[in-house]
């Protein structure tokens, strides 16, 4: 009888600068149905954390009076194991908040990390940045990205599920799959780890 494998961390993070953003609304609609996806896989997945950095612009900036918040912050990110990382479309970019923290985190800070982006945008024009642009950024720090990202539309947020189940459809295999090697998980008996 195999004993049950420990659930992994999965962590949201939002990169929206606004709080209570479209973005954020559609990156917890994602980690929830991440989370009901992943939850019975082989290696499974825990409930989401979520990291706003719209709640932290001033610890990020140096004028924040919470400097040990950012730096439980900096702690869950780099964690092994799942990390959904939401960002509005700027400029035909990521937010700058986002690239703000990304450019606290040392190189290599996400190895280990199977990392998931995600974006919204409001031209159909820009669906291109969330994996040309936020993927490699992704990459660029140690993430492992296994898959293209999810970029919904604005028109698209009242039927967001729908793009998000299509999304899941392509991209959970893969996500799976980096799971199952993420360094600290145990392999099953009988299991190549590839």
């Amino acid at each position: 009888m195999s004993r049950p494998v420990a659930a992994l961390p999965m962590t949201a993070l939002i990169g929206n600068p606004k709080p209570h953003s479209r973005t954020r609304t559609v990156a917890l609609a994602t980690a929830a149905a991440l989370h009901s996806r992943l939850t019975h896989c082989p290696t499974p997945v825990g409930p989401p954390t979520v990291i706003d950095l719209a709640e932290l612009t001033a610890e990020l900036v140096g004028q924040g009076s919470r400097p040990e918040t950012l730096d439980e912050v900096l702690e869950a990110v780099r964690r092994p194991g799942l990390l959904l990382v939401a960002s509005p479309t700027f400029k035909a970019a990521y937010s700058g908040l986002l690239k703000l923290f990304v450019d606290v985190l040392p190189r290599g800070a996400l190895t280990g990390v199977v990392a998931v982006p995600l974006m919204t945008a409001a031209r159909s024009g820009h669906r291109h940045v969330v994996d040309t642009y936020l993927g490699a950024l992704l990459a660029e720090v140690g993430a492992c990205v296994p898959t293209a990202g999810l970029c919904l539309l604005e028109r698209e947020f009242d039927t967001a599920e729908v793009g998000i189940e299509r999304w899941l459809d392509r991209a959970a295999p893969a996500v799976v799959d980096a799971l199952a090697v993420v360094p600290g998980v145990p392999a099953e008996p009988g299991v190549s780890r590839r």
